[in-house]
């Protein structure tokens, strides 16, 4: 009989869709470092900024420091795992100015032929999100999550429209996505059950790990006895570790070390759908939903950060606003919506700078958040991560989308951080590849054929 040998995606199975991942043992073979160089990256998350950025003030000034600039200063702290990508052009932002450049950033596709419509590619996003569902292994309750904050300002007046859509359906239709805005039910959908105060919810959620484990017992004991005494003891200890979580539950505990509800914040006077009231010029103004905006935000970060904790989902966008972006800072004292900053009343570059260097500071606590995540001894969630940093244009007063603002941050597929690196004006569909190229993805194009010259090079150092 030959030795018996397990594939390190095995998972014990009992009836119905009861199965249970096994722990590493040694008969799966040489046990590899989630953050190997080469191995695919295993979450994937966009971030949405609006309206380019005061370019002198962004770009770094030392290529061993891409937190050498102004803007990018807060992210000091990150600045071993962060990627700035410099001279990249958006060149299928083919259509409206804003509308062509929101629509272009994650599909590297054209606007569909009028300014009504929508993309004819699927976004990057989908695209991860798809092939993660396709292998059991990486399979989550959600595909994906899109989360939204003073979203559909300004002409679109609270709805989905081309001016505020960043994610598109892996499907023949290609339908738009727009992200969820209501904080409170994000909460209550994601983390309910995950919550002791949720009795129903809770109770449903022991009740099901309960059967879990009642279901695959018997077959762990069935293993067991194939197994030598290293291997033997690891799944002991698997096994204990499950009932020690059964018995947490019962407490209204949360399910593992890592996942747990996230603090709940009362953003009570926070309307997640005041641009239902939207005029075109941003001067019907919300301004208690304006000052909540850091409050609401980085709770949503949050959000984000403890579902992927929890294999909620893989992926996830994040999107900050809309590319009109009319809301007023009222905690930076400036009393104009961003729009009129970048260009409705004159290029204004210091307020500009001032909320770059703002969504900077929300972008370090988002890095923060994942990179206090331990998945495995050493290993944090963002050393396993890729997340994307982007915008719809480049320079705001010109509308131009030539050497776009791009970074990315984590360790995922072997990703190395810590520095500048320069694609000297190739099309941004080549960093749209790459990223794929990151997650296992081989394809060589993506997007239109005319906006591709190969993968950007030097992601991985």
């Amino acid at each position: 009989m030959g030795k018996l040998k397990l594939d390190r995606r095995t998972m014990l199975r009992g009836a119905g869709s009861i199965a249970i991942a096994l722990p590493w043992l040694e008969i799966m073979g040489h046990e590899k470092l989630a953050h190997a160089a080469g191995a695919p990256a295993k979450r994937f998350l966009s971030v949405y900024t609006p309206g380019g950025t005061v370019l002198e003030k962004f770009w770094p000034t030392d290529k061993a420091d891409p937190t050498s600039s102004n803007i990018l200063k807060p992210l000091a702290e990150h600045k071993n795992k962060l990627l700035v990508v410099k001279g990249l052009n958006m060149d299928c932002a083919v259509g409206e100015q804003h509308q062509a450049g929101i629509i272009g950033l994650l599909t590297g596709s054209k606007q569909n032929g009028s300014p009504k419509n929508y993309s004819t590619y699927p976004s990057i996003d989908q695209v991860i999100a798809s092939r993660f569902q396709k292998d059991p292994a990486t399979k989550r309750p959600r595909g994906s999550l899109q989360f939204g904050v003073r979203w559909a300002t300004g002409k679109s007046h609270g709805l989905l429209s081309p001016i505020n859509a960043a994610t598109f359906e892996d499907s023949a239709s290609v339908t738009p996505l727009p992200p969820r805005l209501d904080p409170q039910e994000i909460f209550t959908d994601l983390f309910g059950s995950l919550d002791p105060s949720s009795q129903n919810g809770a109770a449903l959620h022991i009740a099901r790990r309960k059967s879990v484990l009642d279901y695959v017992d018997k077959r762990y004991v069935a293993l067991a006895s194939k197994l030598g005494a290293a291997d033997k003891a690891k799944l002991d200890n698997h096994l204990t570790k499950l009932r020690e979580i059964e018995s947490a539950l019962e407490d209204g505990a949360v399910g593992s070390g890592i996942c747990k509800a996230p603090t709940h914040v009362d953003t009570k006077g926070y309307n997640p759908t005041t641009g239902l009231s939207a005029d075109d010029g941003g001067n019907v103004l919300d301004q208690k939903s304006d000052e909540m905006i850091p409050k609401v935000g980085t709770f949503m970060m949050d959000m984000m950060v403890m579902a992927f904790a929890c294999n909620l989902t893989s992926v996830g966008h994040f999107q900050w606003t809309d590319t009109e972006a009319k809301h007023t800072f009222p905690w930076l004292s400036l009393k104009n919506h961003h729009h009129f900053y970048q260009h409705d009343g004159g290029f204004q570059p210091v307020p500009c700078e001032q909320i770059g260097i703002w969504y900077s500071q929300m972008h370090a606590h988002l890095l923060s958040a994942m990179d206090a995540v331990e998945v495995a001894p050493g290993v944090t969630m963002l050393d396993e991560s890729v997340v994307f940093f982007g915008s719809e244009l480049a320079h705001p007063p010109t509308h131009a989308k030539k050497d776009m603002p791009f970074m990315l941050a984590g360790g995922g597929g072997g990703l190395k951080g810590g520095r500048l690196i320069d694609a000297g004006g190739k099309p941004h569909n080549n960093l749209l590849v790459s990223i794929l190229n990151l997650f296992g993805d081989t394809r060589t194009s993506y997007g239109h054929a005319e906006f591709n010259s190969g993968a950007q090079q030097g992601l991985t150092g």
